[in-house]
């Protein structure tokens, strides 16, 4: 039963309920009034209990999903913080998750049959509540885009949408009941350069990827309507406004650069996550 069929027959039952109430008060004593009333609330508690759905989150990205540079990564990286949010929904019940961030990681490195994508499937399918629904959380572009370094950049916007097509359509041949949320990757400092050389050139290819994830999006509504979701699109402006304050400052090749979220970043950036998947959910 979906959320919206719950919510009609939460309002019918009261509507019903109340409706025997102001009918019969006058032919009923007090005693039979307040057993139909307590029945009533019954109800409506069980049923509202019934429309809290359970989670399980899989975060497939890249350093910054891996909480680079924060002390406790377990309980500080935009995941776990993710999942804080979400537990403040009324209408969100147990939620478990598992981060598979992994740094320097590109598209190509989350190919089906890699190492990283075998792992993921493999946390998939580790989750013990075996009824919650199975969310996939991809923030991938980051390492894409640089100049040079990491494993096939820079990738073109064509091969970019390829890769994410793959791992997509993989994703739901195995797991057809899932739901994947691609959120838009975030802004870094345009003198980025430390193992690798991002610069301008690798920020500005960046940006292209955006308009890749919301047209993949649109074109599976029609083939896969309710699987494939566009995620965040807010933070990236966000961390360009505020790097000073929620970027850990790095010595690079060009100066010091903004790529990582600090503390106060990763608080940001996982309620940005969070705020993205909860609205999908509802």
């Amino acid at each position: 039963m979906d959320g919206c069929k719950r919510g009609t027959d939460y309002i019918e039952a009261t509507e019903i309920f109340c409706a025997i109430l102001c009918t019969n008060y006058s032919a009923m004593n007090f005693k039979k009034a307040t057993a139909v009333l307590v029945f009533a609330i019954l109800f409506n508690t069980l049923v509202t209990f019934a429309q809290k759905r359970d989670v399980n989150l899989v975060f497939i990205g890249n350093s910054i999903t891996y909480g680079a540079g924060l002390p406790d990564r377990a309980t500080q990286a935009p995941p776990a913080i993710c999942v804080d949010y979400l537990k403040t929904k009324d209408y969100i019940g147990a939620v478990d998750f598992s981060n598979q961030g992994h740094s320097g990681y590109t598209t190509l490195d989350w190919l089906p049959g890699t190492k990283a994508f075998i792992a993921a499937e493999a946390a998939a399918k580790e989750f013990s509540n075996t009824y919650a629904q199975l969310v996939f959380s991809i923030k991938i572009g980051t390492n894409d885009s640089a100049v040079k370094g990491p494993h096939g950049a820079p990738v073109s916007v064509e091969n970019y949408r390829d890769n994410l097509v793959a791992i997509i359509e993989q994703l739901l041949t195995d797991f057809p009941g899932c739901k994947i949320i691609l959120q838009h990757p975030i802004w870094y400092s345009p003198n980025t350069y430390n193992g690798s050389m991002y610069l301008q050139e690798g920020l500005t290819r960046m940006q292209t990827y955006m308009p890749v994830i919301d047209d993949l999006v649109d074109t599976y509504k029609v083939t896969n309507p309710n699987q494939l979701y566009v995620g965040d699109t807010k933070a990236f402006n966000y961390f360009k406004k505020n790097y000073l304050t929620d970027f850990q400052p790095e010595n690079g090749k060009q100066g010091t650069f903004y790529l990582h979220p600090n503390l106060k970043g990763a608080v940001s950036l996982g309620e940005f996550w969070g705020k993205a998947i909860a609205r999908i959910l509802q």
